[in-house]
């Protein structure tokens, strides 16, 4: 596994808080969730339209655009109109940093 930083804890400090991340070639978006912290990929596989810019509730994510729902635990699709899980990524906390497995 190769881990790479993308934020500190601080940047998240209260639950249901999203944070659009790019790194590389990725467009991310890492959550907070019931104190925990969460990555997937952060465009929506319906439509374009950044995750980011959604709303966050009971660990799950709502596209702003057609309010398709993703686990942001596993990705999977929760309601039409998508179809297609969006891609999670290995997270972990270090001393305050918040790093993540893109290859995961």
């Amino acid at each position: 596994m190769t881990w790479t930083k993308i934020a500190t804890t601080d940047q998240l400090e209260d639950d249901d808080e999203i944070l659009p991340v790019s790194v590389a070639q990725a467009q991310l978006a890492l959550y907070r969730s019931d104190g925990e912290f969460f990555v997937s990929d952060n465009v929506c596989t319906h439509a374009y339209a950044l995750l980011s810019d959604g709303f966050l509730e009971d660990g799950c994510i709502e596209c702003p655009l057609h309010q398709a729902r993703f686990d942001i635990r596993t990705g999977r699709a929760m309601c039409a109109p998508a179809t297609s899980d969006i891609r999670v990524y290995p997270v972990r906390v270090d001393n305050g940093d918040i790093l993540v497995d893109l290859d995961g």
